[in-house]
């Protein structure tokens, strides 16, 4: 992505489409406002899997309109299909460091007497600000430990990752900020 001066200055990023060439033609690539459907493979440092699309459909998305994680999204930019991606992302280019302030104490009676409290179980909560997710960190007699952070935040992720396809979004998803069809939302 190039910047011009005069974007810079009103803080706005101004881009080229970025295209390779193949056997004489312009290859679409992935860039903002572009459905992208890829396979991946995240991984730990130590190499654990944590999620991957083997054996599953590949995950469809909406390039630039914060489906994906920010990190992830970069890494992918000017990809074409067929092509493999390896890369690694810190807790900042993914989900952020952990917070300790996101960790409350809460008295055991405001939870539902049916719902099962279960350490390490993830649960969400509808606010003003829509659905939360939490999970359960510790439970006593009298309280439940919960935790916002996001159950990745504050590590450190690596990605294998193989562009299967990439086509324009149609005018419909970008006004919804979402792929529909096979791999996005249905309505």
């Amino acid at each position: 992505m190039f910047h011009s001066r005069l974007a810079s200055r009103r803080g706005t990023r101004v881009g080229f489409r970025r295209r390779t060439r193949r056997e004489g033609a312009m290859t679409m690539v992935i860039e903002a406002d572009k459905v992208a459907t890829v396979h991946y493979t995240g991984t730990f440092p130590e190499g654990k899997v944590f999620d991957t699309s083997e054996g599953r459909d590949p995950l469809t998305f909406l390039v630039g309109h914060q489906q994906m994680v920010a990190g992830f999204e970069d890494e992918m930019l000017g990809a074409a299909v067929g092509e493999k991606r390896e890369f690694t992302l810190t807790p900042e280019r993914a989900y952020g460091e952990r917070d300790d302030g996101a960790v409350q104490v809460v008295p055991r009676e405001q939870f539902p007497e049916e719902m099962e409290l279960e350490v390490g179980r993830t649960e969400r909560v509808q606010t003003e600000q829509g659905p939360l997710q939490f999970s359960i960190a510790a439970i006593t007699e009298e309280s439940v430990t919960v935790d916002f952070n996001h159950p990745m935040a504050g590590k450190t992720l690596r990605f294998a990752v193989e562009v299967v396809d990439i086509r324009d979004a149609a005018p419909e998803e970008l006004s919804h900020g979402h792929v529909h069809g096979p791999g996005g939302h249905h309505h």
